[in-house]
């Protein structure tokens, strides 16, 4: 991995003492956490759970990190039925709508962090820049805040408490394997194209599948949704009836639930075109396997990762909570996950944690001038590549939807899983 030891002049230990992007407290810090013996248990989906984080959190701040990974609904179920199961959950925004009005999580304060004035806009006021539209669906801004200490709503205005601290995000699109399909894929409506019969693969995760099956009806022509992110039973049976016919005439290989997955059918070849997450496509490049994020006219499917806290935690173990997580949006977590394609929530202290080449290619767009490594070092680009999509504002500046939860979440659900078994 990208030698840290000097950055803008300052060795990583210069920073640490100064606070710069250290983790939060003193050097002391470590050692007071190590001896008390708290272990803090977090599920939440594998995207962002890496042993290195937990290694480097034992190592920054004595905190013992027990990691759980499962899919997105799997991750959901648990924290809105075993409260105690978890301490931790590292969940999606859509997710929070579920679980909670369950009160399994509780409301956390905004003045224990000490980088909340660097949180990314999006969490906040929903807006990228001052004159941003907000894309359709479940925006994370809608559902990160509650009234009060003991909320159980959600308020649109940055009220002191929150029901998640925004981690990571990013603007998600189709992956296509571009020396197999040898021709420009520039639509959504390439997934239910004929010429990719049982080589497309769709996700099976009904509040972010159903989005993607959205841009797909749009950029066919089929139909133009007033609101992707909350359909009528009728919307809903005409989306599920334009894939039900393609699913029932072969189109798709198969279905996923993790990221693993997604990655072995893509670099197996056995699909060429599929719902995709930027994990995914770095793991297919790091195998040498050419491996694309195609940009698309009708823009992005996005979604935002937060943490939430258990509301049984309480005493040392809720202040090792907050230790935590401030130390999270201190700079190394960001720099690491952003890595593999991902936004920081608080991209100033991750940007510390990045070499200026890094940041360039994966945040500003430009183009690399050395080698591009995933988060385990492994080489993905070459001097002269550029990402994907370009600059971060070029990507979350095309964001048309967040992964959703719809007032008809129930039928949509049912009708999901009547689509998976056709």
């Amino acid at each position: 991995m990208t030698n840290f030891t000097k950055r803008n002049g300052l060795s990583r230990r210069t920073l640490l003492k100064t606070g710069v992007a250290a983790a939060a407290g003193t050097l002391a810090a470590p050692m007071l956490w190590a001896q008390s013996n708290i272990v803090l248990r977090q599920t939440g989906t594998g995207v962002s759970a890496y042993n290195e984080i937990a290694k480097k959190a034992y190592e920054d701040l004595g905190i013992t990190l027990e990691m759980t990974a499962s899919d997105s609904d799997t991750a959901a179920q648990r924290v809105a039925t075993q409260p105690n199961s978890f301490d931790i959950a590292d969940i999606e925004y859509w997710i929070c709508k579920k679980v909670w009005p369950t009160g399994n999580l509780q409301a956390m304060d905004a003045s224990r962090l000490k980088n909340y004035d660097k949180i990314a806009g999006t969490f906040r006021s929903g807006k990228l820049t001052p004159t941003s539209e907000i894309a359709q669906g479940t925006a994370p801004h809608t559902v990160g805040f509650t009234s009060g200490k003991n909320g159980t709503d959600f308020v649109q205005e940055e009220s002191g408490w929150m029901t998640l601290i925004p981690t990571i995000y990013n603007a998600d699109t189709l992956g296509i394997r571009p020396d197999l399909i040898n021709r420009p894929i520039n639509n959504w409506s390439e997934l239910l194209n004929p010429e990719f019969r049982g080589k497309a693969s769709i996700l099976d995760i009904s509040s972010i599948g159903i989005m993607d099956m959205a841009m797909v009806v749009e950029s066919m022509g089929e139909y133009k949704y007033p609101d992707k992110g909350n359909m009528t039973k009728a919307e809903i049976d005409l989306t599920f009836g334009i894939f039900t016919e393609a699913k029932k005439n072969g189109q798709f290989r198969a279905f996923w639930k993790s990221f693993d997955e997604s990655v072995n059918l893509m670099a197996s070849g056995e699909v060429v075109i599929q719902s995709m997450w930027s994990p995914a496509i770095t793991a297919v490049r790091s195998k040498g396997v050419p491996c694309v994020y195609q940009p698309l006219e009708e823009g992005y499917r996005s979604w935002g990762g937060g943490m939430g806290l258990a509301a049984t935690l309480e005493g040392a173990k809720l202040d090792a909570a907050y230790e935590y997580i401030n130390w999270y949006l201190s700079g190394w977590v960001g720099g690491f996950l952003m890595r593999q394609g991902y936004y920081s929530a608080v991209p100033e202290t991750s940007k510390l944690f990045m070499s200026d080449d890094e940041w360039g290619f994966w945040y500003e767009g430009k183009a690399a001038k050395g080698d591009i490594v995933s988060p385990q070092g492994t080489k993905m680009e070459s001097a002269g590549a550029i990402r994907d999509g370009g600059s971060f504002i070029d990507r979350m500046g095309a964001v048309a939807c967040w992964n959703s939860v719809m007032d008809e979440n129930q039928y949509m659900v049912r009708k999901w899983n009547e689509f998976i078994a056709a």
